[in-house]
């Protein structure tokens, strides 16, 4: 596999590790069944994406796939910390998700429309952006 799509790997599992992170804050700080229920369920498919693509790297270079640092854990949570301390409601928490996944949208088609990689990472891009584009919708409802 070329190295631009090692590079391109390595920035989509950093968007799944991103995602994670900021989720599992949210939920955390949920308390409505249902959005609790969607939160929990986009983790999943995180997680399911980031192993994906965890397998494709390895099989391809013996390095490791890049992770979020913990600095930037750090702000991501107290970024969410932040943003919740006079309002913590489900629509609240439904804008901060919303906002993470469209920069995930935004920098996923970027990756799709400006890099040529192998077809393999081609794929989970498309699959981390279309889970992206779903949970938007889903999240509209909680505003």
């Amino acid at each position: 596999m070329d190295e631009k799509s090692l590079l391109v790997l390595d920035e989509l599992n950093k968007g799944c590790s991103m995602g994670i992170d900021a989720l599992s804050v949210i939920l955390d700080k949920a308390e409505d069944k249902e959005f609790k229920q969607l939160i929990f369920d986009l983790l999943n498919k995180y997680d399911k994406l980031s192993n994906k693509i965890k397998k494709l790297y390895d099989s391809k270079t013996d390095d490791e796939v890049k992770e979020t640092s913990t600095m930037s854990k750090i702000l991501t949570w107290y970024g969410v910390q932040i943003r919740t301390i006079t309002d913590n409601s489900t629509s609240k928490l439904s804008e901060l998700t919303m906002q993470g996944l469209n920069m995930g949208i935004i920098d996923g088609r970027k990756l799709l429309n400006s890099e040529k990689v192998d077809s393999k990472v081609t794929n989970l891009l498309n699959e981390y952006v279309d889970i992206q584009e779903k949970y938007v919708e889903e999240m509209k409802k909680y505003l």
